[in-house]
Formats: structure tokens, sequence, C-alpha cells
């Protein structure tokens, strides 16, 4: 499979057999069956922030039909702060035109480092098998402009699907973990990895996941 590249990106490229020369006899740690095959990239790369995107996802386009800057916005949510311990009614106060409402404790609005932008899609949504088999043909089909931030003491299903996050933060967290042959539930390799590294954050006194495009 030859993958094109566009010109003017400096990029490395791995398969399997470089992680089996790399790793040598852990390489196993990597999964190929599932999404967990780009934990590799994450851990050999040096760049402060990492995005990944699954190759089935295509850019969206605004209500007035202009597309979309996915990582502009991924990049923004990881520079602005979150806010996990007073959730703000009108979402994220620090975008144009928002502020915090009346209410919000002075001395949180300062707000802490973000490690995690967790990002949405449309049409078909991640759903789990069972939901999947009562609703066929439900798709998302809304745009929805948005950005919060996941509350402390909260867990959500991550997905790995459109996903950005600070290395320097929380980088050996995402480890989309092995999910062993012969288990009766998959799919859950990003879940785990989403759920371990919100754990981790309590304690780091650091905001996680700003949901946005």
């Amino acid at each position: 499979k030859v993958i094109n590249v566009p010109e003017g990106f400096d990029y490395e490229l791995y398969n399997r057999n470089d992680i089996n020369r790399i790793l040598g006899p852990k390489a196993s740690c990597i999964s190929f069956k599932d999404s967990a095959c780009r934990c590799f990239g994450y851990m050999v790369s040096k760049k402060k922030y990492i995005y990944t995107i699954d190759d089935d996802c295509f850019v969206a386009k605004d209500p007035s039909g202009k597309d979309i800057n996915a990582l502009e916005q991924h990049i923004k949510n990881l520079l602005s702060p979150s806010t996990p311990y007073f959730f703000n009614t009108l979402y994220d106060p620090y975008r144009d035109g928002a502020d915090f409402v009346r209410g919000y404790p002075f001395s949180l609005r300062e707000g802490v480092s973000t490690a995690v932008s967790h990002g949405l899609w449309l049409n078909i949504p991640d759903y789990d098998a069972p939901t999947q088999l009562v609703k066929p043909l439900e798709r998302n089909k809304r745009y929805v402009d948005v950005v919060m931030t996941i509350p402390k003491g909260t867990l959500f299903p991550m997905c790995g699907m459109n996903l950005a996050f600070d290395r320097e933060l929380i980088g050996p967290a995402m480890y989309f973990g092995l999910m062993g042959d012969g288990q009766p539930i998959g799919r859950y390799d990003d879940m785990w990895a989403g759920w371990c590294m919100k754990v981790i954050l309590r304690p780091l006194g650091v905001g996680c996941s700003k949901r946005g495009l």
C-alpha cells in the first residue's frame, strides 16, 4: 500500500516491520487489530502536541458552508485553560464573545492547563454494537460549535477518532491497551486510555478533554 503524503510535510512513516525491529520482543504491546497501532507514533514523537484522526474522517462544514479547521481548533483548545472545578453555563469562557457567568468564583477564573482536546464528528455516531443494531440508520447531522471542559470527578468514553493531546502533560497515559483474544467485549482500547488518563490528571490539577469540533 502506498501512502501519499502532500509536499511540505516533515514526517516519519512506520509500519509493523519497523515496530518489530525497534521494540523487539516487546513489539506485541502495540496491537495492529484495532486503532492502538497509532500508539507507537505517540511513543516516538518528540512534538509537544499530537493530533490523530481516522482515515475515514473528512473535514466538516459550518452552517455557512465553510470548511472548519479542526486542527486549529484542537490547538486552541490545548492552549486555552480548562475549568474542571466549576461549570460555566456559557461553556468556554475564553473564546471571543464569551465570559464567566455571574456567580462563577473569581479565584477559579484563571483555569488550569488543558491536556486533551477530544473532537466530535458528524454522520455515524460512536455507538456500541447493541445500540447500532437498534438504530442502524441514525446519523448525526447537526453541526455544533461548542467547547466545554469535562468536570472534575467525571469519567467519559474517549474516542481516538479525532483527538489531540499535550504529550508533555499526559503522553505516557495515551496508550490504547491490549484487549486480548476471545474477550466478550471489544472496541474499548481508546476508552480505557481515556479513563486512565482522566484519573491520572485528578491529582495533577490539570484539565481534561475540552470537547470541540
